[in-house]
């Protein structure tokens, strides 16, 4: 019973070593941290007037565009993420990164 427990072990390291070195548990869609950082600094191509934040543990976009006024939002939520995504293309504002920077409109200077 030992010698038949010790061989199935044996096959399932070398299929779980096949697999890895074939297929893999990575994605392949691997971003280095360098080209991260590259595409979330790239000034957006649009007339919004926005501001460039990095943001902090427990900030959400509401709270970071808040904080920058001083003030409650002057827009819908609806707006301001509209806005966020035409000035991050690509970024969801409901998943943004700690340590991430970003492009926030700044609504203090359209009014």
């Amino acid at each position: 019973m030992k010698n038949l427990v010790g061989i199935l072990f044996a096959v399932l390291v070398i299929y779980v070593i096949y697999f890895d070195l074939t297929v893999g548990t990575l994605p392949s869609s691997a971003v280095t941290q360098e080209e991260a950082v590259k595409t979330t600094i790239q000034k957006p191509t649009v007339d919004l007037p926005s501001f460039q934040a990095t943001v902090k543990p427990g900030q959400t976009v509401i709270s970071i565009v808040e904080h920058e006024l001083g003030k409650s939002l002057p827009v819908s939520i609806t707006d301001l993420i509209n806005d966020f995504k035409i000035l991050n293309p690509g970024k969801s504002p409901e998943k943004i990164q700690i340590g991430s920077t970003y492009h926030f409109p700044d609504y203090g200077k359209l009014r």
